[in-house]
């Protein structure tokens, strides 16, 4: 009977430590972005129109989070139609041979109220490095329309375009190194 009761235990408890909740982008209501400084005076915004991103936590304060994004470079838009042609080009994000970026975390650390620091690997261009963004979880709360649960968030971070050769005829006068980027959006529960 012991043995029995101890399985159950160890059963119970593996199954609330392990219980996840996946939280899947709502494209409708989720941007991702981008800006960069052109010429040292402006900067120029852009968005990716096409993505899915999702979040997995078993932690309702998302502490333990992982997040994954994979992004259709094809639907970049900064509002010139010439200008994201050239961005789609070989001299840039050269989409006929690279028509994915992705994301995906490998650890979290809360750094404040429902602020935390998410490191990952960042894969784009063919290349892939260790990025680590801020994310912001603004709150989580029942769509009166959909009854879903939804939860908010805020993902920022800047990359070096230098680090995933991007645009790597265009120097730093022309186009600044790094370039902010963020998620912006709702989650629904799955």
């Amino acid at each position: 009977m012991k043995q029995v009761l101890s399985f159950l235990f160890v059963a119970f408890l593996s199954t609330s430590i392990f219980a996840q909740t996946t939280w899947k982008a709502d494209p409708a209501h989720t941007q991702v972005s981008f800006d960069i400084v052109h010429l040292g005076i402006a900067e120029i915004e852009g968005q990716f129109g096409e993505f899915e991103g999702s979040i997995t936590a078993s932690e309702d304060d998302f502490s333990n989070a992982e997040y994954e994004m994979e992004i259709d470079v094809a639907s970049i838009n900064t509002g010139v139609d010439r200008r994201d042609g050239h961005l789609k080009s070989a001299d840039f994000f050269d989409v006929e041979n690279h028509p994915k970026m992705s994301f995906k975390s490998n650890s979290s650390e809360k750094i404040g109220d429902n602020k935390y620091k998410v490191t990952g690997d960042l894969t784009f261009h063919g290349v892939t490095k260790p990025v680590t963004l801020e994310v912001w979880h603004r709150g989580t709360v029942e769509n009166p329309q959909s009854k879903n649960l939804t939860s908010g968030f805020a993902i920022t971070g800047t990359i070096k375009r230098s680090d995933f050769n991007l645009g790597a005829d265009f120097p730093e006068p022309m186009l600044s190194d790094e370039v902010n980027i963020e998620v912006d959006g709702e989650f629904i529960k799955q």
